[in-house]
């Protein structure tokens, strides 16, 4: 089948469109992808949406600066389905499927919440291809952590590359995730701490730049190591797995009243250091690290994860993948599984009691 994933990060930079071709168990091709990005005004909008979500008890609730978000959310990724399909000479019946990931608002397991705004429905009927969305809730439903969910995905693409075993696969997004997969391919995933969404708060308000572009500013300074100390023994390190994170789980403003380039350092090296510390969750230790995500775009960070961890650390780009919209990717499949009513998440990566599909079918 022909699916398009799309994916609006952690980061709220803009709404990345993947196409593939898939079965739900192998991929057999890759398209085109596309980006649409959000205006300044649309970026405050959805910011002040994530903190109005974290206040929710309720998953189905909407106040009104939600409700104006969530629409923000479903026209965006219409436009950037429309363009897509435009600019690649596609029509709507050439696609099977859309994986409508939406903007997470919240994130919170232990509550058994986790909220996705954006309108499956509504999308569904402005572009008239089936949409697969509200992919991580069946997984809480069942006392799992709805996070993450595209390790199955990861696996998927190092059989496609013969990759060597044992891997490790992170994606740097505003959290950083890890897929462990074993020299047998079992997988073993779970969020290891804060990805670039200090490291981009930290800059945004200090230069009003959106992030520390390729680690200049994390380069000039030095991390306080007595800071990372205690940062780093924080309970969710020393939590085994399963376990996931809520961005608003540490803040920017931990590093204090430092320079740029120091703060910018010590949130980098926290990113770095709390991925490496992943390693202790698992028997086999990594030969290789795969780096995707707007972290894989970093090359300080890359520098520090492969000081921490002693091993080769390569981009998603170095080994043949597309960092950048591997996750767009990732809900194309997880679409095309949901239909097919696989397993999108297990045991051993969200803590679920067995394998469990997930995600709502909005069809034809």
């Amino acid at each position: 089948m022909r699916a398009i994933g799309l994916m609006s990060g952690t980061s709220m930079d803009g709404v990345d469109v993947a196409l593939i071709d898939t079965d739900g168990t192998s991929i057999s091709g890759f398209g085109p992808t596309g980006y649409r990005a959000y205006g300044d005004e649309e970026r405050a909008l959805l910011r002040e949406a994530l903190k109005e979500g974290a206040a929710l008890h309720d998953r189905l609730t909407r106040t009104p600066l939600l409700a104006k978000a969530e629409d923000l959310i479903t026209r965006a990724h219409a436009e950037a389905v429309e363009a897509f399909l435009a600019t690649h000479g596609l029509s709507r019946a050439d696609i099977g499927v859309v994986g409508f990931h939406g903007q997470t608002v919240i994130h919170r397991p232990d509550l058994k919440m986790t909220v996705q705004i954006g309108d499956g429905l509504a999308l569904r009927q402005r572009l008239g291809i089936p949409v697969v969305y509200d992919l991580r809730q069946a997984d809480i439903a069942a006392g799992g952590q709805g996070a993450p969910l595209v390790p199955v995905f990861h696996r998927a693409l190092a059989t496609q590359k013969e990759l060597p075993r044992p891997l490790a696969v992170v994606n740097v997004g505003g959290v950083a995730n890890v897929t462990f997969i074993g020299s047998n391919d079992e997988l073993t995933a779970f969020d290891t701490g804060p990805g670039n969404a200090l490291i981009d708060d930290w800059m945004r308000e200090r230069t009003g730049k959106p992030l520390d572009d390729n680690g200049v500013m994390a380069a000039r300074g030095r991390g306080d190591e007595a800071l990372l100390a205690w940062l780093l023994v924080h309970p969710f390190f020393a939590k085994s797995p399963p376990k996931s994170l809520d961005r608003n789980a540490f803040a920017h403003r931990i590093v204090g009243n430092v320079s740029t380039e120091d703060g910018a350092a010590t949130l980098t090296t926290f990113t770095a250091r709390s991925i490496a510390r992943a390693a202790d969750f698992v028997r086999e230790r990594p030969v290789l690290w795969i780096v995707c995500g707007g972290g894989a775009r970093n090359a300080e960070l890359l520098r520090l994860i492969a000081y921490h961890t002693r091993a080769e650390v390569r981009t998603g780009e170095q080994v043949g993948w597309s960092s950048d919209f591997l996750e767009a990717q990732a809900f194309a499949f997880l679409a095309v599984r949901s239909m097919a009513g696989l397993p999108l998440t297990f045991p051993s990566t969200t803590g679920v009691r067995e394998p469990v599909t997930g995600g709502v079918l909005a069809g034809a």
